[in-house]
């Protein structure tokens, strides 16, 4: 178990425990907003101006308006009391930034898989990567202005997701809505933890 002694308001004697989560999922698809809107602290960005040469790496489509990128990582922080803490580790969307995954993905419990149904096949790779390492995660559909809804079930019909996997329609740009996804994203891990092999 990981501690964390950053809190110069923490009790004397309490140690809190660190949980890291992990925000993943395709290029543009909000996870930089995520961990900004729910950070209690100003989030860590490491983004960099989109530039005509990678408009010729990056795929745009559906995301043509976006200037920034993530180019190594978000980090955010949320303390739920004196004895637990969440990281929010936010990883890059571009398949050439994916070999940073496994070692954000070490000691990790859990992720958000965001989801953008303009682009839905650009969450594969998150979602097969954690379903590969066994690692517990949670569907976020990222509900953007104007764009047709889709019901949970029918996007874990187009994503072909274990019946368990919970599947959420959300908007990260609201606190309320990003907090709901990590309260569904905590009580997976817990049952999958708990869970009795088959």
């Amino acid at each position: 178990m990981a501690y964390a002694d950053s809190d110069p308001n923490q009790r004397p004697g309490v140690r809190a425990t660190a949980v890291k989560l992990l925000i993943a999922g395709g290029f543009g698809v909000g996870k930089t907003t995520m961990v900004g809107t729910i950070s209690e602290i100003p989030p860590l960005r490491t983004e960099e101006l989109i530039t005509e040469l990678s408009r010729g790496v990056d795929d745009l489509s559906g995301v043509e308006s976006k200037k920034t990128t993530t180019v190594a990582l978000d980090f955010g922080r949320i303390t739920i009391s004196p004895e637990l803490v969440l990281y929010l580790f936010g990883t890059p969307g571009q398949d050439r930034f994916w070999f940073m995954w496994d070692e954000l993905a070490e000691g990790a419990i859990g992720a958000v898989v965001l989801a953008d149904t303009r682009r839905l096949e650009s969450c594969f790779p998150a979602v097969d990567f954690f379903e590969r390492r066994g690692i517990p995660f949670v569907i976020g559909v990222n509900c953007f202005d104007g764009d047709e809804e889709y019901q949970p079930d029918e996007v874990r019909e187009a994503l072909d997701i274990d019946d368990r996997v919970p599947v959420v329609l959300a908007d990260v740009r609201q606190r309320a809505s990003a907090k709901e996804l990590l309260v569904t994203l905590a009580e997976h891990a817990i049952t999958m933890a708990t869970a009795t092999p088959a």
